[in-house]
């Protein structure tokens, strides 16, 4: 299978999860073992150009592909979460979503300063989820290497916000 088949497989749900948007739904991708096998592959093709020493994830789609491609390269898993889901103290980051306000969290130990960093998750739409998740890595003291979505929504420009980092995805539309 190659990757620019993916399209075909995810599914357009209209009006989810309200009236006007067009949710892309990657679980038939993740129920194809072959398509989600060469998902990862592709991931890891791309991340195995850099030194990485934690994937990030972003809850909750991202956890679905970080914690496998941090054991395929070797590399630590950190996940970010949204406010008080995590157990262990945290740095926090308040951030503006197109419909409302959000806070992601991440542990304070979650790595060490200096650290090189991947952030992954399903939906690169407008950018706010990943730009707030790189603000904390940075925070942290981690550089951010790259990240990588299975889907980029290129017409809501989410690339050009986070045009400080390099940006990865498998499916454009």
């Amino acid at each position: 299978m190659k990757t620019a088949d993916f399209s075909k497989i995810i599914r357009d749900v209209p009006d989810f999860p309200k009236k006007g948007i067009l949710f892309k739904d990657i679980t038939p991708l993740l129920q194809d073992a072959k398509a989600f096998h060469t998902c990862v592959e592709a991931f890891a093709a791309e991340f195995g150009k850099e030194h990485i020493d934690y994937i990030i994830g972003i809850e909750s789609r991202g956890f679905i592909f970080s914690p496998v491609l941090a054991y395929k390269l070797g590399a630590g898993f950190v996940p970010v979460r949204k406010k008080g889901k995590l157990p262990w103290k945290t740095e926090q980051v308040a951030y503006e979503l197109e419909y409302g306000e959000a806070t992601l969290e991440i542990h304070q130990d979650a790595f060490q300063k200096g650290a090189k960093v991947a952030i992954i998750d399903d939906l690169l739409a407008t950018g706010g989820t990943a730009e707030a998740t790189a603000h904390l890595a940075e925070k942290l003291g981690a550089e951010v290497v790259k990240m990588a979505f299975l889907v980029e929504l290129k017409f809501l420009k989410g690339r050009e916000r986070l045009a400080n980092y390099d940006i990865f995805s498998l499916i454009q539309y």
